[in-house]
């Protein structure tokens, strides 16, 4: 009999904890699942999937707003956000139930409890002791809150509270251009709201090319009234009915006012109060340090997921939650690789990309070779009423793909064949032979893989 109540605990049930749970018990080890908020974590209960049902709830609105050119007769179109907010609300509690399900049918014991480390084998998880042969932090982040003077005014919110609200402002100011505040300002623009986006960088959503931002700034946010201010350095706010947010650009004081201001300048590593100093753990700064086995420098305790400062995506910590499985539970040796990562972005059309991008390939000094397709040549975009975007395909001299962008209808599902290509080392030549079906969206790959070649057939011939 173990002198420990678990083989294995977990420390935190987002999409990389939850995951890793099932994984261990799979593998035949006693394991608990410890969690003080809900199952499925900030993903599931406060990111990624409200985010995306109310932004389905916006296309879904967009497209009863355009279904006349199809022949269908809706009436006047409206929206009811509270109605929005409970669909939201119903998807969220549908998928925490079913995680809850399979924690039980897997053996998991769920103890939900804010834990906190006292040695290298027990945690405190209000006032109970638990203890355990071996370890998983999967801990989390949480929205980031610069020390900007006022952010903690009437009005001011981040990505938690706005997901929190059943009726909308008359107007918004995002704070960051990145992908979480390019979404919601997607999201409010689409409900009709006028939005402006305030980000210190020369540009909106780092690592997409400088062409696909392009297109989407000038022919999809400006279309429906969002303002993009870059390089511009926000110095206050001042909240309150109507919230007016103060910033420098070129040297100059300007303001900016909405009905909300929405802080999304990322999200910090919820890795404070947890204990992680009494078992000394080694960190850097905010993050938890972890080899490419998921290891700390403890040997019994693992960590995963965005305490751990390398890619803050659910997908990447559900993958460092099942090699931190296998590794802890001696099952096999799964070493971490983050040369594949595929990114989404839900704006309309949605943006997604992989490996290298050109602008990148620039900097490194890669001899590189490019194709690509222009989606309006694609007969199931246009079918859909969305021929707008691009697919980029980007090789190195010998013709083997190192990077992909694709802007479009279904990129972020499409996205995982280049993924894919990219795991397995395969050459544009490759894809270009790969037969897509037809009518699809997914052809534009394949168009761009022929574009690389010289040889696509449905676009104009290039100018010599």
């Amino acid at each position: 009999m173990s002198e420990y109540n678990y083989d294995i605990v977990v420390l935190g049930a987002g999409p990389g904890g939850y995951e890793a749970a099932i994984r261990c018990a799979q593998y035949g080890k006693n394991t608990a699942l410890v969690e003080a908020r809900d199952l499925g974590g900030t993903c599931l209960n406060r990111g990624c999937i409200p985010t995306k049902a109310l932004l389905h709830g916006a296309e879904v609105y967009q497209s009863a707003l355009n279904a006349a050119s199809c022949g269908v007769t809706t009436g006047e179109v409206g929206f009811d956000f509270a109605k929005l907010a409970e669909y939201k609300d119903s998807v969220v509690a549908g998928l925490r139930k079913g995680i809850a399900g399979l924690e039980k049918a897997h053996g998991v014991k769920v103890i939900n409890g804010f834990g906190k480390l006292v040695d290298e084998h027990t945690l405190d998880v209000d006032g109970e002791k638990v203890t355990f042969d071996k370890l998983i932090l999967a801990t989390g982040s949480a929205p980031a809150r610069p020390p900007i003077p006022g952010i903690d005014g009437e009005n001011v919110v981040t990505s938690d509270e706005v997901l929190s609200m059943t009726e909308l402002p008359d107007s918004f100011v995002i704070i960051g251009g990145g992908v979480i505040g390019i979404e919601f300002a997607t999201l409010f623009a689409s409900l009709g709201k006028p939005v402006t986006v305030i980000e210190m960088m020369p540009s909106i959503l780092p690592g997409v090319d400088a062409d696909i931002v392009k297109m989407l700034s000038t022919r999809v946010l400006k279309r429906k009234k969002v303002t993009v201010i870059n390089n511009a350095k926000v110095t206050g706010i001042n909240g309150g009915e109507k919230v007016t947010v103060t910033y420098e650009l070129n040297g100059a004081e300007k303001t900016a006012e909405g009905g909300c201001c929405v802080v999304a300048v990322g999200r910090r590593a919820m890795t404070a109060n947890i204990g992680l100093e009494n078992v000394g753990i080694e960190m850097n700064r905010a993050f938890v340090n972890i080899d490419d086995y998921c290891r700390t420098n403890i040997e019994n305790i693992y960590a995963i997921g965005d305490i751990t400062g390398k890619i803050q995506l659910a997908h990447v910590a559900s993958a460092q939650g099942l090699a931190a499985a296998a590794n802890a539970c001696g099952q096999k040796s799964v070493k971490m690789d983050y040369s594949v990562v595929p990114s989404c972005i839900y704006t309309a059309p949605e943006i997604a990309f992989v490996g290298i991008g050109e602008e990148k390939a620039k900097q490194q000094g890669i001899e590189y070779k490019i194709g690509s397709f222009n989606v309006a040549g694609n007969g199931r975009a246009m079918i859909m009423g969305e021929a707008l975007g691009s697919a980029k395909l980007i090789s190195d001299a010998d013709g083997n793909l190192i990077g992909a962008q694709l802007m479009g209808p279904r990129a972020t599902d499409m996205i995982a064949e280049l993924a894919l290509a990219l795991k397995v080392g395969a050459s544009v030549e490759t894809i270009a032979e790969t037969i897509h079906p037809h009518p699809t969206v997914s052809e534009v790959i394949a168009e761009a893989a022929h574009d690389w070649e010289g040889l696509c057939c449905h676009s104009l011939p290039k100018k010599k």
